[in-house]
């Protein structure tokens, strides 16, 4: 059963969170694609500069809903088909939690129903650390928070909160006397990796001086 249980973490959550709720909101709004828009980005900061603040929080809650809902289910799935809680203290299963982020992620990055091209993962990895271990999420959020404040730039935020994150997962990994902190530690990296990867033209832009600071509005 457990052969089961692991094909639900490796699909569910990359079919659920490859539902982008940027495009979808936005096409009921204008019936054109976000990704045409602004920075091309299908997510939550090109969604705020194109569509406004309404239409951001539709992408907010649905892009946290998703990657919530995501852990939760496969959680669920292995503790009622494969007989094994991994949201347990002390599970040797905890690391299917981070597994089931990472396909969240690549759902939401590289989405099946849109050509595989969607948006950079950031809030719903957030969202995924939140379901698993609230306090190092929190904390990834208010390293963004100050970044944005001190140099208001949502990508640099992203950026670094996005490449803290498997460190900070292994640190409360092991502080938390987790079975299996490497593992935790490879999958939460792959999520970072990820973020990275698709922060790679912002990256440019920081460095020419070109980047759009928060609360500048796209064209």
């Amino acid at each position: 059963m457990l052969i089961i249980c692991f094909l639900i973490a490796a699909a569910l959550p990359y079919l659920l969170c490859g539902v982008n709720t940027a495009i979808i909101v936005t096409k009921i709004k204008t019936g054109e694609d976000i990704r045409t828009m602004g920075s091309g980005n299908a997510g939550l900061t090109n969604t705020l500069r194109t569509q406004g603040k309404l239409a951001a929080l539709f992408v907010l809650l649905g892009d946290v809903a998703k990657g919530v809902l995501s852990v939760i289910l496969v959680g669920l799935a292995f503790k009622y088909i494969g007989g094994v809680d991994p949201r347990a203290a002390g599970s040797a299963y905890e690391w299917v939690l981070y597994a089931a982020g990472t396909s969240a992620i690549l759902g939401h990055v590289f989405p099946v129903y849109y050509g595989f091209k969607g948006g950079k993962g950031v809030l719903v990895t957030c969202s995924v650390l939140l379901a698993i271990d609230w306090l190092p999420a929190v904390i990834l959020l208010a390293v963004f928070a100050v970044v944005v404040v001190i140099s208001k730039y949502v990508s640099l935020g992203s950026i670094i909160a996005g490449s803290l994150y498997p460190f900070t997962v292994l640190l409360f990994s092991i502080i938390e006397k987790s079975p299996c902190p490497w593992l935790n530690f490879l999958f939460s990296g792959l999520m970072a990796i990820t973020i990275v990867l698709m922060h790679r033209e912002n990256i440019k832009r920081l460095i020419n001086h070109t980047e759009k600071k928060f609360g500048q509005k796209s064209k």
